[in-house]
């Protein structure tokens, strides 16, 4: 029993695992914490975007 005890605590198979998912998790929590803090600047973007190809929509397609 104690061997196998001992096998187990020095068993570190998962621990590559473990690893990467830690990383992926600061990783996302970082693009969040990112994401929110330009969130304004960024929709400002997109609806810049939007209202331009809006624009040239009506622009190329006239409604008569």
């Amino acid at each position: 029993m104690a061997t196998l005890l001992n096998k187990l605590w020095n068993d570190d198979a998962g621990q590559g695992i473990a690893e990467s998912t830690l990383i992926i998790a600061l990783v996302a929590i970082g693009l969040l914490a990112i994401l929110t803090a330009f969130r304004t600047p960024m929709g400002r973007i997109f609806q810049t975007a939007s209202d331009t190809l809006n624009n040239a929509q009506a622009t190329a397609y006239p409604i008569s």
